[in-house]
């Protein structure tokens, strides 16, 4: 496995580029990538759930896949102390560590030092920021690689083509 995938990769997907109903291809090749060069947290998994739409049902439907990584394993808890204390030292108010920290971020970024993996992520690196917490300003500081969606496409070599 090569990526991790943020929650708003789907978001973003099933919103915008690759709706459902009009890139079901996109779908298809997730079902495809996932497992074998990419991946999530279960608290991806459980924050998209959540919800009450397309996306929702998608993820239900995959729900106990294994490429929806579980983060109670030893290693990443301890990674994730250090994600923890290195934002609780960070520039941001409270409210945007508290927001940061109750999320799937930190333990995607936690799951990503101890596998060696990219984090694939709209969000894009701010270093001022103070009123939130950017996740690629939190991989920087630990050495994760970040990509976004079209990207990690690219290197994945996804094709999603038209059928005649």
């Amino acid at each position: 496995m090569k990526y991790l995938l943020d929650a708003n990769v789907f978001i973003e997907a099933s919103n915008r580029y690759y709706a459902f109903d009009i890139c079901p291809g996109f779908w298809a090749w997730m079902d495809i990538v996932t497992g074998a060069d990419a991946a999530s947290v279960a608290l991806v998994r459980d924050e998209i759930a959540s919800g009450a739409d397309l996306l929702a049902e998608w993820v239900k439907d995959r729900a106990a896949e294994p490429w929806f990584l579980p983060v109670d394993d030893t290693a990443t808890q301890v990674a994730f102390q250090a994600v923890a204390a290195h934002v609780a030292s960070g520039p941001y108010t409270p409210q945007a560590q508290a927001r940061f920290l109750s999320g799937a971020d930190p333990w995607l970024v936690a799951k990503a030092m101890i596998a060696g993996c990219t984090i694939v992520t709209h969000e894009v690196a701010a270093p001022g920021a103070k009123k939130r917490v950017p996740l690629p300003n939190v991989c920087a500081h630990f050495g994760v690689a970040t990509l976004n969606t079209f990207d990690a496409m690219r290197a994945l070599k996804a094709s999603l083509a038209l059928a005649a």
